[in-house]
């Protein structure tokens, strides 16, 4: 195959000829010494300082951001990386907006005489983008508009014409789940994913959508299954949120963005004369039309505003061939949490144990493998330590828009959030699982540790859309991004399962993710050392890893790699 076709395939004229990533079939061995390096004492002393009670939660903007950053650069540094950034140094600063709304603010439902006030936090939780002393709505006239989606692909449009413009928008969260025609007790996996929450299901596509439609408010409708985890999550909100600034101060989001219970949303129906569960039943239905509900929304959020130059911290391993080193693999783990909040139990650090001081933990492990390998890899491996994850993917969502390396030489994004501490595992969890050629990689490097991949145990979460690599792949770049297996050696077969629950139920986003006694590390060490194995084999590949035919982001792709062959 021609250089050319190598450095920057596919065109659609060579994809058949590029279905598949050569190398995997006659993979290169990962230096010894490399898997090696990866160890779970330094793994575990590098969670324990990351989420520590000293690091104080990690957010973005604090004393804990200054700690966190320091640290991965000293780590950086000592292992000898180079500044990622090419105007020097391991910095890319993001700026920030920190918006923080007054915790006293009600909104009030009213219809007629009958009025319901809800009180922050504990029935609704909202909050405005606007870069503003206050944002408000005044007797916003409320609508229900089903799921609140416009998908021509899947003929699928909630609004049917009606216009929205300066109403406050009431949704239902993920997608409608469509019966399958043939199987009615089954979900039609042509439409929506079946199952697997699409794009069109997760809140950030509900407020966006709202924005383009000159909404005056958008208020989710929360339910724990559909949206993937309990209301507890939702109210981790209520204190200071981030957001990069934009050049007119995101006047363009809608006012007031939000949720609210579900019983609040069943309350606001009964008041407004409709039974919420059947309109629930008819949102499912592509005849479903808007509801206007006959009642109006009203509240005034007052904000406390201050600028943040955060940072992501970045490290480059250069490749050992000149004519390769400016193309790229990227390995990323968010280095954020919550910082200090509301006490649980009388503790008020978001510590952010497992999410994700392990995953940002896992990727300075990944670092020192690479150093330690006595023949680099002929491509440049990046190590990208990004900020403001938990706000909304904000660190990595700016590296996409203003990169460091060109995305078209840009080869894969591995992502890590979370790590897997509950032992070895016989399988890993691909998120996504066929969704882009790197899954063959992943696949190899799997067999030759026996174990196997399987899909996302629980697709109908949307976590596809819910970490960093998201927003590699929304530019086009393919994406790997792995949870623990769930079946685990030595344990019942359901342990897996339930222990993921347990921590959404009782650690994710709360004080109480920490550290804990009985975690077991050499199941992550497994998973890490076939991470790196990926990684070090698309950084030696004769060729690019490609999307899936069909894949949403495939198309995006292609037209990059082909504006970067014209200006070539």
């Amino acid at each position: 195959m021609p250089r050319f076709c190598l450095r920057f395939a596919c065109w659609p004229a060579v994809i058949a000829a590029c279905a598949s990533p050569d190398n995997v079939s006659q993979p290169p061995t990962v230096p010894p010494e490399a898997a090696e390096a990866i160890a779970v004492p330094s793994l575990l002393q590098q969670i324990k300082i990351l989420a520590s009670d000293s690091f104080e939660g990690r957010a973005p903007g604090t004393r804990g951001e200054e700690r966190t950053v320091a640290y991965l650069q000293g780590q950086f540094r000592q292992y000898g990386l180079a500044p990622g950034n090419p105007d020097g140094g391991y910095i890319q600063p993001v700026p920030l907006v920190g918006i923080t709304p007054d915790p006293n603010t009600t909104l009030t439902f009213a219809k007629g005489s009958s009025r319901r006030v809800l009180r922050f936090r504990d029935d609704f939780v909202a909050w405005t983008k606007h870069v503003a002393d206050q944002a408000r709505l005044d007797r916003s006239e409320l609508i229900f508009v089903g799921y609140g989606i416009e998908a021509p692909e899947f003929q699928w449009v909630d609004y049917k014409g009606t216009d929205v413009a300066g109403k406050t928008l009431v949704m239902l969260v993920n997608d409608p789940p469509v019966p399958d025609p043939k199987n009615p007790a089954a979900l039609d996996s042509t439409v929506f994913g079946g199952r697997a929450m699409t794009y069109y299901g997760r809140w950030t596509y509900k407020y966006e959508i709202g924005m383009r439609k000159k909404a005056a408010g958008v208020l989710i409708v929360h339910e724990a299954g559909p949206a993937g985890y309990p209301f507890a999550v939702v109210q981790g909100k209520t204190g200071e949120q981030f957001d990069l600034v934009t050049p007119d101060k995101n006047m363009g989001r809608v006012e007031i963005e939000g949720w609210i219970g579900l019983d609040q949303a069943k309350a606001l129906f009964a008041m407004a004369g409709q039974d919420f569960d059947a309109l629930r039943a008819r949102a499912a239905m592509r005849e479903f039309h808007p509801v206007p509900l006959g009642a109006t929304a009203t509240i005034t959020i007052r904000n406390k505003l201050r600028r943040v130059d955060s940072r992501n911290v970045v490290a480059k391993l250069e490749g050992s061939d000149a004519n390769l080193r400016n193309e790229y693999v990227i390995y990323s783990a968010h280095w954020d949490h919550f910082g200090i909040g509301s006490p649980v139990k009388g503790d008020s650090i978001y510590n952010g144990a497992l999410d994700n001081a392990s995953g940002t933990a896992a990727l300075l492990q990944l670092a020192k493998a690479f150093v330690a390998m006595r023949q680099r890899p002929k491509r440049s491996v990046l190590f990208f330590a990004v900020t403001a994850e938990e706000q909304g993917l904000l660190g990595s969502q700016y590296y996409a828009a203003t990169p460091l390396y060109p995305l078209a030489r840009t080869l894969a994004n591995i992502n890590i959030d979370g790590i897997n501490v509950g032992g070895r595992t016989r399988d890993l969890t691909v998120i996504g699982l066929g969704a882009s050629e790197l899954d063959d990689y992943a696949r190899a490097a799997a067999q030759e540790q026996g174990r196997t991949l399987r899909p996302d145990p629980e697709p109908e979460k949307g976590y596809y859309y819910r970490s960093d690599h998201f927003n590699f792949a929304k530019q086009g770049v393919p994406a790997l991004y792995v949870e623990s297996g769930i079946v685990y050696i030595g344990k019942p077969a359901d342990w897996g399962i339930k222990e993921r629950a347990r921590y959404l139920a009782e650690d994710y986003h709360k004080p109480s993710d920490e550290m804990k006694p009985d975690w077991d590390l050499s199941g992550a060490v497994e998973d890490l050392r076939l991470l790196l194995t990926v990684g070090y084999r698309v950084a030696q590949a004769a060729k690019y890893p490609q999307w899936r035919p069909g894949n949403e982001f495939r198309a995006t792709r292609e037209k990059m790699l082909q504006a970067a062959a014209g200006g070539r």
